[in-house]
């Protein structure tokens, strides 16, 4: 374990999460990996930096979260209906995983692993719907898809949501600037729920938490969050995600070969 100063370790962590929240390469992953090298974190502290991080993108959907206000319009409703039925899912989903008594791992290996088979994923993705037509638009196939599909990224660390989310929606006939936009709106209550949960507990149950370094791990991850997904928003209009599925395998076969 490196030996920082708090302050610092805050900052990188705060930048790790901002950086891979939104990227398909696994956040939860990524500070798993990173907490080898540093002093590890409590889960409030990670809970609520990517409650930061997710916050910090929502003027980048301005747009879109105009739409949702106009609830008398038809659109408006079936986008909410669509997002609330994903996040239904992944709800009532990760209470029973819950009970089931699902824990994050503590090796990084399973994170390894699950970089490698994303990656894999990845490229054989985009490989099959190289020349086939996707639509600008959503369906309840895939609204149904990505409810299903946060639960398998919140249960195998490595997985990523976003990644995971975007591949089921495209797999489901979505364009690729579709399936991202719709894997971010889900992504946002879903996370934002997560950590108002995780702090109310910790709030409940008493905490050490020292909210100084908090807040600067929160604050790091808002802003590298916000640069992040503006860059990535415009990334999908023209490229594909083969060079996030070079990188997870990469960065899974190194992390298994330091281990």
């Amino acid at each position: 374990m490196v030996e920082l100063p708090n302050w610092l370790t805050a900052v990188l962590l705060g930048a790790v999460e901002g950086l891979t929240e939104f990227l398909p390469v696994s956040s939860t992953g990524h500070l798993l990996i990173v907490e080898h090298w540093l002093p590890r974190q409590s889960d409030l502290f990670n809970v609520v930096i990517q409650s930061g991080a997710v916050l910090a993108v929502l003027p980048l959907f301005k747009e879109r979260l105009a739409q949702l206000a106009r609830i008398q319009e038809p659109a408006s409703r079936l986008l909410w209906a669509m997002i609330g039925a994903a996040f239904a899912i992944t709800g009532i989903g990760g209470v029973l995983l819950k009970k089931l008594g699902l824990q994050l791992p503590k090796d990084t290996a399973p994170v390894a692993w699950a970089l490698i088979v994303g990656g894999i994923v990845f490229i054989l993705v985009e490989r099959v719907l190289r020349d086939k037509p996707l639509a600008a638009s959503n369906s309840w196939r895939t609204t149904i898809a990505v409810g299903f599909a946060q639960l398998v990224a919140a249960a195998f660390p490595g997985a990523s949501r976003s990644g995971t989310t975007i591949m089921v929606s495209m797999l489901s006939g979505s364009s690729r600037a579709v399936a991202t936009e719709f894997s971010f709106l889900v992504g946002i209550p879903t996370m934002l729920a997560a950590g108002a949960l995780e702090t109310a507990k910790a709030l409940k149950h008493g905490t050490d938490e020292n909210w100084s370094l908090l807040l600067l791990a929160t604050a790091v991850a808002s802003v590298v969050s916000f640069a992040t997904v503006k860059w990535l928003l415009r990334f999908v209009q023209t490229h594909s995600f083969t060079g996030f599925g070079i990188y997870r395998i990469v960065a899974g076969v190194a992390l298994l070969w330091l281990l």
